[in-house]
């Protein structure tokens, strides 16, 4: 990590709060910070009269970053229209986090703290991989076995009980029902899920035909082609 001049920060941070466009609340304020490659890169508040849409100082310190070549902050300091040290707020605390990660230097008055102490438990781009890994997990496959299966047969998706609560599940059968000398038969059968777009769901990667069959018995298509002969509706999505 770079050597941290922490003067040099702040004068930088004085010299840019000056800039500030601050007419409503009168609380100019200026950032500056170290990047990994050596460079400072700055920012001041720009107030609105839609008070709402302001942008804080490190807002536009992080905009000044990635427009002189991005990189990663090392340590900032932020200072208010006297010159002292001011903490970022929570949603520039969150940019920071994005721009620094958790070992970027914060200057405070009691001395440098890191972005992991002012930030516990951030949220950033491994959150967004895990609940990526999770859907992935949790999506409907096809078995390995019936690959060349894909495209046959019709999957018909029907209300179950479960526990005393209504579920829905389905199976894949081999026939398409276009044909009088098709083989019969079940595939698969697909566990219970509490939709019956789950359901649905899993069927279609199965196969354009898809059929959904009700409590009473009476039947919507959900498949990806258009409906056949002999089915009452399309399927609503519900």
């Amino acid at each position: 990590m770079a050597d941290v001049d922490w003067v040099a920060l702040r004068e930088a941070a004085v010299t840019v709060m000056a800039r500030a466009y601050a007419p409503y609340s009168k609380f100019p304020v200026g950032a500056a910070a170290l990047v990994d490659d050596g460079r400072i890169v700055v920012g001041c508040n720009v107030e609105n009269a839609s008070y709402g849409l302001g942008l804080c100082a490190e807002c536009g310190l992080v905009s000044n970053l990635q427009v002189t070549g991005g990189g990663r902050l090392v340590a900032l300091a932020c200072v208010d229209g006297d010159g002292r040290p001011l903490m970022p707020c929570g949603r520039c605390r969150q940019l920071l986090w994005e721009h620094g990660g958790p070992g970027c230097l914060i200057d405070h008055a009691d001395g440098p703290l890191p972005m992991s102490a002012l930030l516990p438990y951030a949220f950033d781009d491994t959150d967004l991989g895990r609940f990526a890994a999770q859907q992935a997990a949790a999506a409907p496959t096809v078995p390995a076995a019936l690959a060349l299966k894909v495209g046959t047969g019709t999957v018909f998706v029907h209300p179950d009980v479960a526990d005393g609560r209504q579920v829905w599940t389905a199976y894949w059968e081999r026939s398409s029902g276009t044909a009088d000398a098709e083989p019969a038969g079940i595939l698969e059968e697909g566990p219970t899920w509490g939709s019956a777009a789950d359901a649905v769901a899993w069927g279609r990667i199965r196969t354009p035909r898809v059929i959904v069959v009700d409590a009473q018995g009476g039947t919507s298509w959900a498949g990806d082609t258009p409906r056949p002969a002999g089915i009452e509706q399309d399927w609503s999505g519900a």
